[in-house]
């Protein structure tokens, strides 16, 4: 068994499915086992008192459903697989379960808004990302393809989002991608813009000497335009494939959600986020128009 560990959960929608796909991908290339993950809903004591509860029942479907995948998936990739059903709420026991596993990435599907909930991502979703200690990968659109080519790395003036540049020149030694870094200035602000301008141009300097492949442009945003959308139309300008961002520690610390930002690309993107949790810190930040 390798020390790498990828945590698939898997509520066998479509989403899910194809977040499967993609981590067996990635499960190949950085040498990693995979662990697919089902939770069943426990009953609310209200249900419990009028319907029979048949969860034992159910995990043992679900667990056969998830021998199926594990065979298929684990005999084409050639990637060692193990399953776990676990019951209770889904975001917990992701969590837990990827805690219980020291799982290094979890790689899992969101269908994103639905209806008029445009700044929600799905509730599991958005729990999962904020309250896992490793990286997440969320998947929702449907067109994603194999290996990665360019990798959207937005920075802003935090100390804590220089901590993307390590996970993005992991990534991008697996396929030989090109890391694009990008800073948004929202307003007009010379100071802001020479400190942000001086930022990408340290991190672009130590991507190139670690011997990856780097650009670094700095974009003049308008009020009309929210962060999220320049990031999208920069993922656009390069057929993207990945975009990393990363939840700050005032949000971990002093929120139940993530940023609006985040959320927002989380939320709408048809590729592939990567969400980081920053490392634990004794002083917390005030909050920033940050990614």
């Amino acid at each position: 068994m390798s020390a790498n560990k990828i945590l698939v959960p898997i509520g066998f929608s479509e989403q899910s499915i194809l977040a499967l796909g993609q981590a067996f991908n990635l499960a190949k290339i950085k040498n990693s086992d995979v662990v697919l993950l089902s939770v069943v809903k426990e009953q609310s004591m209200m249900q419990s008192l009028f319907v029979d509860d048949l969860t034992d029942q159910l995990k043992l479907k679900v667990k056969q459903k998830l021998n199926e995948l594990a065979k298929q998936y684990g005999d084409k990739f050639g990637v060692s697989v193990d399953t776990m059903v676990s019951k209770g709420k889904i975001y917990e026991q992701i969590n837990e379960v990827a805690e219980l596993i020291s799982a290094d990435l979890i790689v899992m599907g969101t269908n994103g808004s639905q209806g008029n909930k445009s700044k929600l991502i799905g509730s599991n979703a958005e729990k999962v990302v904020r309250l896992s200690k490793c990286p997440v990968i969320t998947i929702k659109g449907k067109d994603n393809r194999i290996g990665c080519e360019n990798i959207i790395l937005p920075l802003d003036l935090e100390r804590q989002t220089k901590e993307k540049v390590t996970y993005a020149l992991e990534y991008a030694r697996y396929w030989n991608a090109t890391i694009r870094v990008v800073s948004v200035v929202l307003r007009d602000n010379q100071e802001v813009r020479e400190k942000l301008k001086k930022n990408i141009n340290q991190v672009h300097d130590f991507i190139v000497k670690a011997g990856v492949k780097c650009s670094a442009e700095l974009i003049e945003g308008g009020k009309k335009i929210t962060l999220g959308n320049f990031v999208f139309q920069y993922e656009k300008k390069f057929d993207a494939d990945l975009i990393m961002i990363m939840t700050k520690q005032e949000e971990l610390s002093l929120s139940n959600n993530i940023s609006d930002t985040a959320r927002y690309i989380i939320n709408n993107s048809e590729i592939p986020v990567m969400s980081i949790r920053p490392k634990e810190s004794k002083h917390i930040t005030g909050p920033t128009i940050a990614f």
